[in-house]
């Protein structure tokens, strides 16, 4: 019977075959231990000199790290193992043997390990890192699903800038000037008014030439946009959202994290609502904090979220930003047009903002006014001013990043860690 390493459970006592690559091994006299991975999970096989053929036990002892094989054997509980299982081998079939593999099981340096990327996401941190990314998809969809959301697809190519045009990828679109999208809401928000709630999941660009552990040029961005919705409300999904997808890899991934090594503890406390501070009261806070240089008006960097978040438990929304460093697009604040309806949300332990989310303008005169202030001209921003034309109705969205959001949950440093080919700012390879 042909299974997978992941599915052993279900074959304790049974005899099984599994397509599996050598990911290490270790041998004492009469005894081989294979270290197996088949892309579902890692498990150890167990080859007997006194069970097996001599060829077979010889092939167990020579064979080379990232050889692919069939192998069967019986499935036997070992509660030392984190699967919970292991192999007893009675054959093996060689497919391939693999020679030289470079990344060997001592320490290599980063920008090596990042050379190989398309071999290092085999090593069992990588795949780890990938699964735990898999389940935030996973629950994504199955959250805004089950909210009633619609998926909706917005284009990479665009004519427009949702936000500031020095951080976007230009390129020529026959004769017409056209970016890489740096997001998809404007798009979403006319879905909105035609869908009512909708999401969208897609690549995302940033022409940003950064080298911290927080920057990508090249990422993925879960945006919901929500028609008949106000900031307070949005704030809520976005709490019931993060949430969910934490339990989601606490139930589903904890291999995963054991694997790495992930103090899960801190991911338990996580729960709905989340602590919330003004700007106004930021900026205080980061005064006591020894940031006396700080101004109301600056924008926070990384130093300054990390310092926040270090006084919570829990995620904490930063909210009402001065308008002047926000988009152009947010709705100001009835009572004091100076900041806006908005909020950042950064997550604990330093991994600094993983959602920004805002109620969008829906008067159609104050969005021709910013329209006006902004120097936004011409049709590529033309419709979008026609959904505050037709209809327009209060309406509120936010984008959560993929990355950073994998890189909190499995408590990686780098986001280069958290996308199976990352683009940074000095590598396109490979």
């Amino acid at each position: 019977m042909k299974t997978t390493i992941a599915k052993v459970s279900q074959h304790e006592g049974e005899e099984v075959t599994i397509g599996a690559w050598l990911a290490n091994k270790r041998s004492s006299g009469k005894i081989a231990f294979l270290q197996l991975r088949d892309g579902t999970g890692y498990m150890q096989a167990v080859v007997a000199k006194n069970e097996v053929d001599e060829d077979i036990f010889k092939l167990a002892k020579n064979m080379n790290q990232e050889s692919s094989m069939y192998i069967t054997g019986t499935i036997v509980e070992d509660k030392r193992s984190p699967l919970g299982y292991e192999m007893h081998v009675k054959t093996i079939s060689l497919i391939h043997d693999s020679l030289d593999y470079p990344i060997t099981p001592k320490e290599h340096g980063t920008e090596f390990l990042m050379n190989h990327r398309h071999l290092w996401l085999r090593s069992k941190k990588q795949h780890a890192i990938m699964k735990i990314r898999n389940e935030i998809i996973r629950a994504t969809y199955e959250f805004f699903n089950n909210h009633d959301f619609v998926k909706i697809d917005s284009p990479i190519l665009t004519g427009a800038s949702a936000e500031d045009t020095t951080e976007l990828f230009h390129t020529q679109y026959f004769e017409q000037e056209a970016y890489l999208s740096q997001t998809g809401q404007l798009y979403l928000e006319a879905a909105a008014m035609a869908f009512g709630k909708v999401f969208s999941f897609g690549p995302t660009f940033r022409a940003e030439k950064s080298k911290t552990r927080r920057h990508l040029i090249e990422f993925w961005m879960i945006e919901p946009e929500m028609a008949f919705t106000t900031h307070e409300e949005s704030l809520e999904i976005q709490e019931q959202y993060v949430t969910y997808i934490v339990e989601s890899v606490l139930k589903n991934c904890r291999l995963e994290l054991n694997a790495l090594e992930r103090d899960t503890s801190k991911l338990e406390k996580i729960k709905a609502p989340f602590p919330r501070i003004t700007y106004d009261d930021a900026i205080k806070l980061l005064k006591e904090k020894g940031f006396t240089d700080i101004q109301w008006g600056d924008d926070f960097g990384a130093p300054h979220e990390t310092a926040i978040a270090e006084s919570f438990e829990k995620p904490v929304f930063i909210i009402n930003y001065p308008a002047k460093i926000k988009a152009f697009y947010m709705k100001p604040v009835p009572e004091r047009p100076e900041v806006v309806l908005c909020a950042d949300l950064i997550a604990p332990e330093g991994y600094g903002e993983i959602i920004g989310g805002s109620e969008r303008i829906d008067d159609y005169d104050l969005m021709k006014q910013r329209y006006e202030e902004h120097h936004l001209t011409g049709p590529a921003y033309e419709w979008y001013l026609e959904i505050r034309k037709y209809g327009s109705v209060p309406h509120s969205g936010f984008g959560l990043g993929l990355e950073r959001t994998v890189a909190w949950l499995s408590g990686v440093d780098h986001v280069r860690e958290t996308i199976p080919f990352p683009r940074l700012l000095n590598r396109l390879y490979p």
